[in-house]
């Protein structure tokens, strides 16, 4: 099942995707909801993000090839940091290239999507709690992340967490295709079989941590062949099953 939000008329609703094709979901898709008989075409309707977490919680150096990559020993655990809820942007919305950054970089990854209040959970239990999965573009302005030796300035500007088109509630998380184009050409390609840390294990850690919530999101991670982006440039983060989350870099 494909979910997504959407905008029609000036308003606000969930729906299941089918093609081209858009049921009206009523209801919290989290808890209780009906598939509604009222219909449009993909073309007729706004995309939006298809959740609003409470937060990003974002896993660095989980791709084998991306800390060859970055010349980075293989980390012991997951390495995390957060990316405000106000970062999140959707399909076709633009990412702002802020002016106090001289590089920005698209990041593609595999964004999990929490259905449950997530506490303490163990590994084993850990698939109970996963709503589904997006495709999720960790913008990251590069020179400031080096500047600053951390994460919040670099990943937390405004419109620097793009996530869509859809939440995918069947997908097999242990071997999913991801590809990341700039202007059409392939810049990252690889498999989440890549993984260090896999879904459930990061979801296990990460509750040992913080209580994830219902429409929270875990970005995974990226995989190598990170690099810039400019102002007119489109970027575009596939992953198989899901579909393809595109969006424009514009000047801040």
């Amino acid at each position: 099942m494909k979910c997504i939000r959407f905008e029609k008329n000036g308003q606000l609703f969930h729906g299941l995707l089918t093609g081209t094709e858009v049921q009206k979901i009523t209801g919290d898709i989290f808890t209780d909801y009906t598939i509604g008989k009222e219909c449009f075409l993909l073309e007729q309707v706004n995309l939006l993000p298809p959740c609003m977490p409470t937060k990003i919680v974002a896993v660095g150096l989980n791709y084998l090839g991306h800390a060859h990559e970055m010349q980075m020993a293989i980390p012991d655990e997951p390495l995390l940091f957060l990316k405000p809820s106000t970062a999140v942007i959707g399909p076709g919305a633009a990412i702002i290239y802020p002016k106090m950054s001289q590089r920005v970089d698209y990041e593609g990854e595999l964004g999990v999507v929490i259905g449950r209040r997530c506490k303490n959970v163990s590994e084993q239990n850990a698939p109970d709690y996963v709503f589904g999965y997006t495709c999720l573009n960790d913008v990251t302005a590069r020179d400031l992340q080096k500047k600053d030796g951390q994460f919040t300035r670099s990943k937390s500007f405004d419109t620097f967490c793009p996530i869509g088109p859809c939440i995918e509630t069947e997908l097999d998380p242990a071997d999913a295709r991801i590809e990341t184009r700039l202007n059409g050409q392939l810049r990252q390609e690889t498999s989440t079989a890549d993984f260090i840390f896999p879904v459930y294990r990061l979801v296990s850690f990460i509750s040992q941590v913080m209580t994830l919530l219902p429409g929270d999101v875990i970005a995974t991670g990226t995989p190598s062949g990170i690099g810039p982006m400019q102002p007119g440039d489109e970027v575009e983060v596939c992953i198989g099953g899901i579909g393809s989350l595109r969006n424009q870099v514009a000047a801040g």
